[in-house]
């Protein structure tokens, strides 16, 4: 039996268990068919949903799905009467990761061999590809929907390759520049819970940086991949990672904020690991950043500048369970000009659901849907994936607060929300 069987034999379309999970029906299609699977966040939920346990759940995922064999037949399946030419947001996903593959493989060959692989027409200096990359961060910061970044970035992946192709090969300041865009590559992927593509750009990007000698971006790759393994709860692996990247920064320049923003991720690693004292010595550690001149950051692969403090150090406090500090810690991030209403969606939206979780933890209804609402409100305005997530994680910590009325239309509204 595979997961369609398995979902109908519990009398569920694909559009019944998608609205059970709060994901599109595209979603349950591409892990019936293969082509997707679930993200580490939404499989408990699934094998719950098909009663059933998590090493069944992977059982069933590694069977050969009947979707499969009846497209190879040529015959329509029964969710699908009308066979598709093709998944617009596979598609999508094949060329990116197509060209994240080709961009990695010409940074790392010799200045020979990488014009040998193309006739690609040289476009633009290293210099040209940093002034872009830089715009491009600003872009993503300030986009409200981070997706919408996505074809601007492909297309500078693809001018990337041609000038790695062409003309002199990959000198170390267009290394820094691929190095640097592997990074926004992955924070775009990121942000739609797309965590393989997400890794697998950070791991070129550290790939990129260590050939380019690049200590401060090779230890930024490692602290956004650290994040792709706490998008999951393997702590563990995250704060190992995170050593790793402390000793990087220490090998880098003194004067950037590296450091500072490696200790502030260690806090949320440490977090997660129940540990109060280690959490607090890190975030001591991150708040020297303020002793740093103003360009200790450069707004783009390293934006790290004290301003997220607060929201960071609350939602770590929420993490151990210190609720009346984190509460305080939150409610004054929320005062800060840079999560005034109106400005970033992403950022307001994820404080405002941590502050929601910290009502579900006290049984307070009325907190949990003030401040959910507001969140959802901000995670269809901006399309992120990030915050959908954030807000299905919420809705687990319910429990019987889930009676009031408040709270359940708050649920039904989140579970409306696409998460891809």
């Amino acid at each position: 039996m595979g997961l369609a069987e398995r979902r109908r034999t519990l009398g569920y379309s694909q559009e019944k268990l998608a609205q059970l999970l709060g994901v599109d029906r595209t979603t349950v299609g591409r892990w019936e068919s293969g082509r997707g699977v679930p993200q580490p966040l939404q499989r408990p939920g699934l094998a719950a949903a098909l009663d059933i346990g998590l090493d069944e759940l992977d059982a069933l995922l590694n069977q050969p799905r009947s979707a499969d064999r009846a497209v190879a037949e040529g015959q329509p399946s029964s969710d699908h009467p009308h066979p598709r030419a093709g998944d617009p947001d596979e598609m999508i996903r094949r060329e990116f990761l197509r060209l994240l593959s080709v961009s990695g493989a010409l940074a790392a060959l010799p200045a020979d061999e990488a014009a040998a692989l193309t006739d690609g027409v040289r476009r633009g200096t290293p210099a040209d590809f940093a002034r872009m990359n830089s715009h491009l961060w600003q872009v993503y910061q300030l986009a409200r929907s981070k997706g919408s970044v996505y074809p601007v970035v492909r297309d500078q992946l693809t001018t990337l390759s041609e000038a790695l192709s062409a003309g002199r090969g990959a000198s170390q300041p267009l290394l820094n520049a691929a190095a640097d865009l592997f990074q926004l590559a992955g924070e775009v992927a990121f942000d739609a819970n797309r965590y393989t593509d997400a890794a697998a750009s950070y791991a070129l990007a550290a790939s990129v940086s260590k050939d380019a000698g690049a200590y401060d971006l090779w230890a930024c790759a490692l602290v956004r991949h650290a994040y792709v393994d706490m998008s999951g709860r393997r702590y563990h692996q995250a704060v190992q990672m995170l050593g790793a990247a402390e000793r990087l920064a220490f090998r880098g320049d003194c004067a950037l904020a590296t450091r500072h923003w490696v200790a502030s991720v260690q806090a949320e690693g440490y977090a997660g690991l129940g540990d109060l004292s280690a959490c607090e010595r890190a975030m001591e550690r991150a708040e020297q950043v303020k002793e740093l001149p103003a360009e200790s950051t450069n707004g783009g692969w390293l934006r790290f500048d004290g301003t997220r403090l607060a929201e960071e150090r609350g939602a770590r406090y929420v993490r151990l369970g210190r609720l009346d500090l984190a509460e305080e810690t939150l409610r004054r991030a929320l005062g800060q000009s840079e999560l005034a209403s109106g400005q970033s969606y992403r950022r307001r939206g994820t404080v405002l659901t941590d502050l929601a979780s910290i009502g579900a933890k006290r049984n307070d209804p009325e907190q949990v849907s003030v401040y959910g609402r507001e969140a959802v409100q901000l995670a269809r305005a901006s399309s992120s994936g990030y915050v959908a997530r954030r807000l299905h994680d919420l809705c687990d910590e319910f429990g019987p607060l889930s009676r009031d009325h408040r709270v359940a239309e708050l649920g039904a509204e989140v579970a409306a929300l696409r998460t891809p």
